[in-house]
């Protein structure tokens, strides 16, 4: 009875000890630290300067973010070279140019600015990269849990990122491709979380400047089958003027909720040298072909492989 009786409460220990784990091992789990992240970006108040590697090139860049009743607020400026800024209201975004006259207005945009690099339900990116949980390291003097997401197919690079530890706030976030490579990287130098940055900071300034319509109020035409990768879905469609285009074209943005391309259609200049094959713009793969007197162009920063089998499957309907 005696042996019966010390049995029973180690057997109990065991089992409340397991159940604790258990629930310790979900709260860190890499999906959790995802949606914790996801969340994050959107619902904190945070202001900082991080820097943009692309490629060879480097920008420094301040975001003020705020979110209260009134909804989602947000503002980042260009600090070095061309100066550019862009705020974000709810879901439409302003681009005031550098001259100073022009504001570029997206309406309804999935653009999102870093540290919002994550889709709001992060859960369907599992199908497509092995989420997992990494080591910890200081970004910007805060402690970090790294995050790993690495491909399950060539479709698609690997992606690092850097969650704050008291937060859940991305602090970092590393593209890596197929060889180790970094396409690309953000980091931030300073941050402050939790304090809401003045109201008066997100004051969208028009006077005296006129709107260009980032996108015109025509339906896509639907003349042309695509068929993306699998997992990117068709996310953002529109007919757009460009810069330098003498017509406007068709742009469809594709996406598995990290990862990004786009794809242009538009009638070939008989008088210009027509694009063709892959090629480069920084960090940008970019490849094009001829489809029926229209030029495909694809581009993104994703492995070569998706841009070439995007644009190969462009076909007049």
């Amino acid at each position: 009875m005696q042996v019966g009786r010390v049995g029973q409460p180690g057997w109990l220990v065991a089992w409340v000890l397991l159940i604790a784990w258990s629930g310790t091992a979900y709260a860190e789990s890499a999906l959790d630290w995802l949606n914790r992240a996801a969340a994050a970006a959107r619902q904190l108040n945070y202001s900082g300067v991080y820097v943009y590697h692309h490629g060879e090139h480097v920008e420094v860049l301040r975001v003020l973010h705020r979110s209260d009743a009134s909804g989602e607020r947000e503002k980042v400026e260009v600090l070095d070279g061309t100066p550019r800024q862009f705020l974000r209201i709810n879901n439409d975004v302003y681009c005031h140019q550098p001259d100073g006259k022009h504001v570029r207005l997206e309406r309804n945009t999935i653009r999102r600015f870093f540290p919002a690099l994550l889709p709001p339900q992060p859960a369907p990116l599992q199908e497509f990269y092995e989420v997992k949980l990494g080591g910890s390291e200081r970004v910007a003097g805060r402690l970090c849990q790294v995050v790993l997401l690495e491909p399950r197919d060539g479709y698609r690079h690997a992606y690092n990122l850097w969650l704050d530890k008291q937060t859940g706030l991305p602090l970092k976030a590393r593209t890596v491709n197929g060889n180790g490579g970094v396409v690309s990287m953000f980091v931030f130098s300073e941050i402050q979380i939790g304090k809401a940055p003045d109201a008066g900071l997100f004051r969208n300034d028009m006077r005296g400047k006129q709107i260009q319509h980032a996108s015109l109020d025509q339906s896509v035409a639907a003349g042309w089958d695509v068929t993306a990768p699998p997992g990117y879905d068709r996310v953002q469609e529109a007919v757009r003027p460009l810069p330098g285009k003498k017509s406007p074209v068709t742009h469809l943005v594709f996406s598995d909720g990290l990862s990004v391309l786009s794809m242009f259609v538009e009638p070939s200049d008989p008088q210009g040298q027509a694009m063709q094959g892959l090629s480069a713009e920084g960090a940008i793969g970019v490849y094009a072909r001829q489809v029926d007197g229209h030029t495909v162009t694809v581009l993104g920063e994703v492995p070569s492989q998706a841009l070439i089998e995007t644009g190969n499957s462009v076909r007049r309907k």
